[in-house]
C-alpha cells in the first residue's frame, strides 16, 4: 500500500478537454475513501446547480456571453462553494476537484480577460487556493478522439481544435509560472492505471 500523500489537502485536477480529469479525481476520491480518509469532491461546472446549467446552454450554443460574462458565470460557480471548502479545510478533510478556478484562468483569460484581473477578483473574494494542481497532459488528437467516444454531441470547446491548441499552451504559462497554487505535470495519454498510480506517488 502507498503512503497516501494527499490527506488534508485541496487537489485539483486540469487539462484540456479529454485529459481524463473526471476519470483519475474518481479514482483517486475511491482510493481515499477505501482507506477511510475524509474526503470530499467538487466537479466544476457544476450542472446541477443554476449556474452550471445556464453554462451547460452557453457551452452548446443556446446562449451567446462575452468573455467577461464568461468568466463571471464561472467564476460564480466556484464562489457558490467557497464556504463550503473553506469549512472542510478547517476539518482536514482532503478536497478533490475535477476542474476549478484554474480551468477558467486558461479558458477565459485565452479569451481576453487579463490575467491579472482574474487573480485580483479571486484574491478580493477569497477564493480559497487548491495545495497542488495536477495537470494530464494529452494532445489534441487524443483529447478530440476520447471525446467523442465518450459523446457524439461535442460542445463548443470540445469540437474547436484550435481554440484547444491556445488552452493547452496558455496552461503551460500558468504551470511555467506556478499561477494561484503550485502544479505537477503527468502524461495523460499513459493507461488509466499507470497514470493513477504516478498520482498517488507525488508529494503535494
Amino acid at each position: 500500500m502507498i503512503k497516501n500523500p494527499y490527506k488534508g489537502k485541496f487537489i485539483v485536477f486540469e487539462g484540456i478537454d479529454g485529459a481524463g480529469g473526471g476519470t483519475q479525481s474518481r479514482l483517486l476520491y475511491n482510493f481515499l475513501k477505501k482507506a477511510k480518509i475524509p474526503v470530499e469532491k467538487l466537479i466544476y461546472p457544476d450542472y446541477q446547480g443554476p449556474v452550471g446549467k445556464l453554462i451547460h446552454q452557453f457551452l452548446h450554443k443556446k446562449y451567446e456571453f462575452s468573455p467577461e460574462s464568461q468568466f463571471l458565470l464561472y467564476f460564480l460557480d466556484f464562489l457558490k462553494d467557497r464556504e463550503k471548502i473553506k469549512k472542510w479545510q478547517k476539518e482536514r478533510k482532503t478536497i478533490i476537484s475535477d476542474r476549478y478556478f484554474t480551468s477558467t484562468l486558461a479558458y477565459q483569460c485565452q479569451k481576453g480577460i487579463p490575467l491579472k484581473v482574474a487573480l485580483k477578483i479571486a484574491q478580493i473574494f477569497q477564493l480559497p487556493k487548491p495545495d497542488l494542481i495536477i495537470f494530464l497532459k494529452v494532445s489534441l488528437a487524443a483529447s478530440i478522439k476520447r471525446k467523442f467516444k465518450e459523446k457524439k454531441n461535442l460542445d463548443r470547446h470540445e469540437s474547436d481544435k484550435k481554440f484547444l491548441e491556445k488552452i493547452n499552451k496558455f496552461y503551460e504559462k500558468l504551470i511555467k509560472k506556478q499561477i494561484f497554487g503550485k502544479w505537477i505535470t503527468i502524461n495523460g495519454e499513459k493507461p488509466i492505471k499507470k497514470v493513477f498510480y504516478e498520482i498517488i506517488s507525488k508529494r503535494p
